[in-house]
């Protein structure tokens, strides 16, 4: 057994990794990871956290699924979506992509966490707000993983109303925005200082550092982790300018 994320902000490597311990300190890995495919192959179940993207799954995610197809086959599969927002069936969406090459899934659980947008101040919460989101996720895992153990998964996100609920929450009106990848990021060039921390992170290479200066590009999964790393804060994609950064570590 194994634990696989994506998290651009932290929120999921975090849900992994503490449902991970809770069921048995079973080893955890970055969908990123090199050597993916070999700890995926060698595995009978997988837990596996995203997180929730206008009530569907980032197009990154999709794309490894999608590419890792023959992976999935005959394996048993408990997805944790993680979300600022409500998302509906978050654990439904990859579950059914995931089911459509073989998969088994066998849970689902829906973790609410520090929305990781930093450039919007609508979805900005106090700090102890935030602080207080992750510790009620925290023991939220830790329930959901007893259930687990004990051969009960919880089923969060799975099944018909929770689908219409995504459906007609969000998805219906705004999944488009995860169909494709945006060409929307935006760097301001006066404010940035050329460190290339952005361009070390982003899952895709989509920032690329040309003469002292980081140059979007057009594929960009919206993880907002080049965004909440920036030291300058010279990095912005949904909103004009960033209210907040929001890595995990701050919230702990």
């Amino acid at each position: 057994m194994i634990g696989l994320y994506f998290s651009g902000t932290g929120n999921s490597r975090y849900a992994t990794e503490t449902f991970g311990r809770e069921i048995g300190n079973i080893p955890v890995y970055s969908i990123e990871d090199k050597d993916i495919a070999e700890h995926v192959r060698g595995a009978g179940t997988i837990i596996f956290a995203y997180p929730v993207q206008f009530s569907s799954v980032p197009r990154f995610v999709q794309d490894f699924v999608i590419e890792n197809k023959e992976l999935w086959k005959n394996k048993k599969i408990f997805v944790i979506a993680t979300m600022g927002l409500f998302s509906g069936d978050g654990a439904g969406c990859l579950g059914r992509l995931l089911h459509r090459y073989g998969a088994q899934i066998i849970g689902g659980l829906h973790v609410k966490m520090p929305d990781s947008i930093g450039d919007e101040k609508a979805l900005k919460r106090p700090l102890e707000t935030n602080r207080e989101l992750v510790r009620n996720a925290r023991l939220k895992i830790k329930a959901s993983a007893e259930r687990f153990k004990s051969g009960d998964p919880t089923k969060e996100g799975l099944g018909i109303l929770y689908h219409l609920a995504g459906l007609f929450g969000q998805r219906l009106f705004f999944g488009h925005q995860t169909k494709h990848y945006s060409d929307k990021l935006k760097i301001d060039t006066e404010k940035c200082i050329g460190c290339g921390k952005c361009e070390k992170l982003c899952p895709l290479s989509n920032i690329k550092t040309e003469n002292g200066k980081a140059i979007p590009g057009n594929k960009c999964t919206m993880c907002y982790r080049c965004i909440n790393h920036c030291p300058v804060q010279a990095i912005t994609l949904l909103g004009k300018q960033m209210v907040e950064q929001c890595l995990i570590e701050k919230y702990l």
